[in-house]
């Protein structure tokens, strides 16, 4: 597993990777926002900013995201469109989950209760 944190604030977004039958399984925790976007985005874009072509974002451990996740949210699904692969989101909260479904995100990017569900699809 690869940790990633922004600096400043360590306990505000933590993402950690490792790859199950070649996809990337990203594990997020603590908040996603303005603040921690571009973390986020670096998280998505893997080593070396070669986007991953099928990506799961296990969201259980995240507590709050407003419309700048979902923004790179959205970009990551076109990018992984593009390269014939595909993103799933995985146990978002329902505080996150709501958001997903306010904002439509969950009609072309699915949510799976779990990542082993979303591994599976």
């Amino acid at each position: 597993m690869t940790p990633t944190e922004h600096a400043d604030r360590p306990n505000h977004l933590s993402a950690e990777h490792h790859v199950i039958d070649g996809v990337r399984v990203m594990t997020l925790r603590g908040e996603i926002d303005h603040d921690v976007q571009e973390v986020l985005r670096e998280a998505l874009l893997g080593e070396g900013g070669t986007m991953p072509a099928r990506i799961v974002a296990d969201l259980s451990g995240v507590t709050f995201m407003d419309s700048s996740g979902v923004n790179v949210f959205i970009a990551a699904h076109l990018q992984t469109t593009e390269a014939e692969g595909w993103l799933r989101i995985a146990g978002a909260r329902h505080a996150v989950l709501r958001v997903l479904q306010a904002t439509g995100v969950d009609t072309f990017i699915p949510c799976h209760p779990s990542v082993e569900q979303a591994l599976t699809d």
